[in-house]
This record gives C-alpha cells, structure tokens and sequence, in this order.
C-alpha cells in the first residue's frame, strides 16, 4: 500500500486574477509564495519518500519552497492540469460552467477530463511498482486530484469534476490496487 498526501499547488497570478491556467505556466504570486513556505511548516514534522509535482512551475515551484532539498523532488507531466485549448486563461467561470460538458468531449484544442484521469491512471500504475510501502506527497492541480478520487475512490468522472471544491490542508488517499 502506497499512502499519498495530495496538496494543492500554492495561489497563482491567475487565480487572483479569476483565470483558469491550463497549461499556461503562470507564477505563483505573493500570496503563493508565503503559502508555499506555510506548507513546508505544517508538513514539517511528517516523512516523505518522495515528493511528486507537475512540471508546470505553480506546482514544482510550490514544492522547492515548501521543503528545499529535504525530499527528492520529480516532476511529471502527468501531474499536469486539465488542458484548456483555446479557453486557456480565459475566466475561471467560463471553465467551471464547461466542465460538465468536458467529461469526455475535450476542451477546443485541449483535453477532456478523461484524458486527465488516464494520464493519472498511468501514473498511479509507476507509482504501485516503484513505491510500494511508502509515503509519498503530491502537489498538483484540480485535475491531478480529480484522478485520484476517481482511480483510487472510485468516484466517477463527472462527480469529481462537478462536485463543490474547497481548499483544505491537504488530502490522504491509499492506493493497494487499480
């Protein structure tokens, strides 16, 4: 059994503006910066065996911040978050009105959220061979942890997707199979 710590990447130029990123390689702002640095005191106490983020820098950068070179840090595309096409940096209430008709029919120029939960599934998949036994953390994005809830709890798609999110310190899952 592998436990998995997810947190969120840290806030972004973009989210304080209200855009959704996608693949856009925002900065994390001020705010994130401070945030990052937060992470690293709450989680100070607690082992990794490794750390896990997208390669987009919102995520790995949330990460060097939070714990230096404390835990060996990888980046994996995988992690990355929903790709948006053509609505990339668009408003995030224009995303969020999309994404139900986003389960399977990808964004235009983009990716649906299949796809993302796929990309999530291989990497589950890495994970289960390579780390078994041990604890590892992962910061990523909505999507990365839209793949989680479905690969590992079982909840669909289109619940993960469409379901209230709201930022917390962290969430654990356990993965013995997929």
């Amino acid at each position: 059994m592998i436990t998995i710590i997810f947190e969120s990447h840290s806030t972004t130029t973009d989210n304080e503006a209200r855009l959704a990123s996608g693949h856009n390689d925002v900065e994390l702002s001020d705010a994130g910066l401070q945030q990052s640095k937060e992470l690293g005191e709450r989680r100070k106490g607690e082992h990794f065996d490794v750390i896990f983020c997208s390669d987009l820098q919102r995520s790995y950068k949330t990460a060097e911040l939070a714990f230096g070179d404390k835990y060996l840090i990888i980046k994996d595309a995988r992690l990355r978050e929903c790709d948006y096409g053509d609505l990339t940096q668009k408003a995030k209430e224009l995303i969020d009105a999309e994404k139900p008709g986003r389960i399977n029919e990808p964004f235009p120029n983009g990716e649906s959220y299949t796809q993302t939960c796929q990309r999530m599934h291989e990497f589950l998949q890495d994970l289960l061979r390579d780390y078994d036994g041990k604890t590892v953390m992962i910061i990523g994005h909505r999507a990365t942890q839209y793949g989680l809830e479905h690969n590992i709890e079982g909840v669909s798609i289109e619940q993960a997707v469409t379901a209230p999110w709201q930022w917390q310190p962290g969430w654990e899952y356990h993965l013995e199979s997929l």
